[in-house]
């Protein structure tokens, strides 16, 4: 990915993550973070990961981020409260940034600038069942990320998978049972 479509896509993402934070009101908060989403997934289609850029644009951008407007709106929040700041959350706040600062820089530092190896994704093909799908894309040295991705999620990661899935039901079940209004 070129330097400036990689600073582009990064910038999106920072200014949209911040708007977030920054912005009154919910849903222009909530509108911000599709704009992150978007970045993100810039930056995932930018390293070669489409399918998890694509995956990025139509489950998060789309689904995740239809449902929260959907609990913001059904919530009714007013932005029009306004609260004093107080000074001992906002130190708080400004130390764990400087905290985190503080670690990257350090992280960066030591990081060895050495290039990895590249994959030998024929060897890779045989940790997989003969003839299956991804040991053929692997043995041709081609990465089938959707595979990958869906055999893990499906054989490694299934009762995880079906936890969240269940807690976003009851989530959504509990917003919508505590926003009606009482008569």
């Amino acid at each position: 990915m070129p330097l400036p479509i990689f600073w582009l896509f990064a910038l999106i993402m920072l200014f949209g993550a911040a708007a977030v934070v920054v912005l009154p009101n919910p849903v222009a908060s909530a509108m911000s973070m599709v704009a992150s989403f978007v970045g993100l997934a810039g930056l995932f289609v930018g390293l070669n990961a489409y399918f998890a850029g694509i995956i990025q644009i139509l489950v998060y951008t789309g689904a995740v981020m239809v449902l929260f407007i959907f609990m913001i709106m059904l919530l009714d929040l007013n932005a029009d409260t306004k609260r004093t700041p107080r000074l001992a959350p906002m130190l708080a706040g400004l130390g764990i940034v400087i905290a985190f600062t503080i670690q990257l820089l350090g992280t960066l530092n030591l990081t060895p600038n050495v290039k990895s190896e590249p994959l030998n994704l024929v060897a890779a093909s045989e940790k997989f069942q003969k003839g299956s799908k991804i040991a053929e894309n692997l043995s041709q040295n081609t990465l089938p990320d959707v595979h990958l991705i869906g055999q893990s999620l499906f054989t490694q990661y299934n009762l995880p998978l079906q936890i969240l899935g269940t807690l976003l039901l009851v989530a959504t079940v509990g917003v919508v049972l505590l926003s009606k209004k009482q008569s």
